[in-house]
């Protein structure tokens, strides 16, 4: 082994890294992006949860956060919330800064 090939499989080491702590806190942002817009549509208990994992699915629909920028507007539109799709996108950015931070210090 060369320094070379030990530095390149530190690279992809770090690369895999960062990558599995992005989805990890992309999911975690769905959930709590569910969480949010579960309580501005009144849901309670268990419905909240469920909400909640049906957001985080529907990431799974398309590349890119548009699928569950969708589904959360369309259910808070639904659901009689006024909101707008800017706003949803901003919540999203907040929570999604908030799960990276928890995902690095290792909550």
């Amino acid at each position: 082994m060369t320094t070379f090939d030990d530095r390149q499989r530190g690279f992809e080491n770090k690369f895999a890294l960062d990558q599995d702590q992005e989805f990890k806190a992309g999911a975690r942002r769905n959930r709590l992006l569910g969480e949010w817009a579960a309580g501005l549509m009144g849901l309670e208990g268990d419905r909240v949860a469920e909400y909640a994992k049906a957001v985080v699915k529907s990431d799974f629909e398309l590349p890119g956060d548009e699928d569950v920028l969708r589904k959360v507007f369309e259910d808070l539109k639904g659901s009689g919330v006024n909101t707008s799709e800017g706003d949803v996108r901003m919540k999203m950015d907040e929570l999604l800064a908030q799960a990276r931070e928890a995902i690095k210090s290792g909550n």
